[in-house]
């Protein structure tokens, strides 16, 4: 984060109404557990089997609040949402981009507003469940703040949103895991209580598919802190496959992966690599990093987006286990239109036919 919480509690409230404020908002505070049950918000009459080639979308949707017009005060911008109608816009032709692929067996969609004043109070997974009306749901929050007060002169206020996967097959059991707190008191407070999303889905010889959607934490350099939370998820990844599991993690990762280089025009944009990246070797060799290098994943905030001179990288990608073999992939470049980011696509199919 590279604002500083404490200096902003101290210009914007007298003492005592500070002590209260800080108060009110430790009581409460969202400390989910570990690992807690996640809500299937909508389940379908239909369940598919899973088909021998199936697909994924991932995309953090941004709230439908950062479109390519906006700048964000948190990336060193100037401002804290759009218009309500800009907004409406952006959400509406995000909805619209999705309800064109709904024939994806998958979706993961980061930054979900379920209720906050920066999307003006939209049930934004409520409506996107309607717009994906083939697809059961499955929501977790991962952030759940009574009220945000920073900026000074236009708190962003209350905000709970989450992560959301919508999948064309039923899953058997959904799962929330929390990573560790690596923010410092009392900004933890007020950011995001980071998380990845499990979803399962029982194949015919009686294994699963798990399917992971994390977003991982923003706006910190240190490495050794990001891979505080890469352990959690890579812990994870590595329980499920030595069970006979097939396992694909997709979603914002916030870090550029291993060794990653652009192509030589990357469609472009200006690419400018994160001070962070997973290290070679890192998850070992029995995983394979799945990102298009032709095309940026998330553009720079500090900005309106001006293609070629707005910085951009990629973040957002999936890392596949050996039992899957990967058919196609590539980042969908959208122009950054209705959101920052832009959203990422895989197929995949068994390296060995699953059968009953």
């Amino acid at each position: 984060m590279k604002r500083n919480f404490r200096w902003w509690l101290l210009l914007l409230l007298p003492l005592d109404a500070l002590i209260v404020f800080v108060v009110v908002i430790s009581l409460s505070d969202f400390t989910p557990k570990p690992m807690e049950t996640a809500e299937i918000t909508v389940v379908r009459e239909s369940d598919p089997v899973i088909p021998d080639t199936f697909s994924l979308i991932s995309w953090n949707i941004g709230y439908g609040g950062l479109g390519s017009s906006m700048d964000f005060f948190y990336d060193g911008g100037k401002k804290v949402r759009a218009g309500k109608q800009q907004t409406t816009v952006w959400f509406e032709a995000i909805g619209n981009w999705l309800r064109i692929h709904e024939s994806t067996d998958f979706i993961l969609l980061q930054e979900v507003d379920f209720k906050a004043k920066r999307s003006y109070k939209m049930p934004q997974d409520r409506l996107l469940s309607d717009i994906l009306h083939n697809h059961h749901a499955v929501r977790t929050l991962n952030y759940d703040v009574l009220f945000v007060p920073v900026p000074i002169t236009a708190p962003m206020g209350y905000v709970k949103a989450g992560l959301m996967t919508l999948s064309r097959s039923r899953p058997s059991a959904s799962f929330r895991h929390a990573y560790p707190s690596i923010s410092g008191w009392p900004e933890r407070l007020f950011l995001l209580d980071r998380c990845f999303l499990e979803t399962r889905y029982t194949l015919p010889d009686g294994k699963e598919l798990v399917v992971l959607n994390t977003h991982n934490s923003a706006f910190v350099d240190d490495q050794q802190l990001m891979l505080q939370e890469l352990e959690v998820i890579r812990d994870k990844m590595r329980a499920e496959t030595l069970a006979g599991n097939m396992v694909v993690a997709g979603g914002d990762w916030n870090m550029n992966p291993p060794g990653f280089v652009p192509n030589t025009t990357y469609s472009g944009h200006r690419f400018v690599p994160l001070p962070v990246s997973i290290p070679d070797g890192f998850f070992g060799n029995e995983w394979l990093f799945v990102y298009d290098n032709r095309a940026p994943s998330n553009r720079h905030l500090d900005q309106a987006y001006t293609k070629g001179t707005t910085g951009s990288t990629t973040i957002d990608f999936f890392i596949v286990s050996d039992m899957l073999e990967v058919v196609a992939h590539e980042v969908i470049d959208l122009g950054f239109e209705n959101s920052d980011h832009n959203p990422v696509r895989i197929s995949l199919r068994p390296k060995n036919p699953v059968k009953p």
